[in-house]
């Protein structure tokens, strides 16, 4: 008999020790355990950022308060949290919750590093001030201080640049925003380029050339070391030609291009003189280069006067009266 106690007082001592307590309270195990800390965006506290629930719990998504402020912290209470749980959401079980009286909440951050803000400025830069341009380059010329940032997306926006523009050497003002939080303001000092293709001459070229056909190729350049406008590249017509001389190597500019003459300086032309239904029809002579539409200096040979005539073809001016 002594056998059968002992064996049986030594099975319920193994149950004992061997099977897990649970927490009750009115007989119910906890539903949700509360953290002592944690961190969120700038989208606000959640419930379930702030417990642990149980594997058997259900826990909706539920909104309790506005996110802290980067760098400030909120402490929200057991009893705080419950009521606010309990006003968003007043079928959710909360007399039977678990862990310390307080949690700490505070935001997500990171460290905002150098290559990720010449990205943010290169996107600014480039969509507000560049455009069609080019294709933009920018480095920071002195070392970047990496400010403590929300962990979450961020905006720059440029508030100061001088009135002439993006330049080679810059220095850049601009602001960071979290949605609509704005983090701070910086200057930075900037090393730029533009890269674009350009017309440049790929042997030399000869005054009185015609740009259609020309031996003209692109090449990427930095625009902002080219202080003048070149042709619209490619030439798709035989309007414009060569007022000068050009060695290979040289950007093609815009003032090397002139609209080709149709008639020239001392040629022998038809002049016609309209009013109304009267024609009248003479030779004239030319006094200087003209192109298509352009008004030149004629003169009649007999009389030696000087009239004004519109181009209209290599053989034709229109003399206005």
């Amino acid at each position: 008999m002594n056998c059968q106690v002992k064996y049986f007082s030594a099975l319920v001592l193994a149950l004992v020790l061997v099977l897990p307590a649970r927490p009750v309270r009115g007989g119910e195990p906890a539903a949700f355990t509360l953290v002592s800390e944690a961190k969120v965006d700038g989208s606000g506290i959640f419930l379930n950022q702030l417990v642990s629930p149980s594997p058997s719990a259900t826990l909706p998504l539920l909104r309790l308060a506005p996110a802290p402020g980067l760098g400030q912290t909120t402490s929200l209470s057991r009893q705080q949290i419950i009521g606010l749980a309990k006003d968003a959401a007043p079928e959710l079980n909360t007399t039977n919750w678990a862990g310390p009286a307080s949690v700490r909440v505070t935001r997500r951050t990171r460290l905002l590093g150098e290559a990720e803000v010449a990205d943010l400025l290169r996107a600014a830069l480039q969509r507000d001030y560049v455009g069609a341009r080019g294709d933009l380059e920018l480095h920071l010329t002195r070392a970047w201080e990496a400010p403590t940032v929300p962990d979450e997306p961020l905006a720059l926006q440029i508030i100061d640049l001088p009135p002439a523009g993006v330049m080679p050497n810059e220095v850049a003002g601009f602001e960071l925003w979290c949605g609509k939080e704005r983090i701070g303001a910086w200057q930075v000092q900037l090393a730029i380029r533009i890269w674009n293709d350009i017309p440049v001459a790929h042997s030399s070229l000869a005054r009185g050339q015609l740009l259609r056909g020309a031996d003209i190729i692109l090449e990427r350049r930095d625009v902002l070391e080219q202080h003048e406008a070149c042709v619209r590249f490619p030439v798709t017509d035989d309007s414009l030609e060569l007022n000068a001389n050009i060695s290979a190597g040289t950007p093609v500019w815009s003032r090397y291009a002139r609209a080709h003459p149709l008639v020239h300086r001392g040629q022998l032309v038809e002049a016609l003189f309209q009013d109304g239904s009267l024609i009248i029809s003479l030779k004239v002579e030319t006094l200087e280069d003209g192109a298509l539409g352009q008004t030149v200096r004629v003169r009649n040979p007999k009389t030696r006067r000087e009239l004004l005539g519109k181009v209209q073809n290599e053989d034709l001016v229109l003399i206005a009266l």
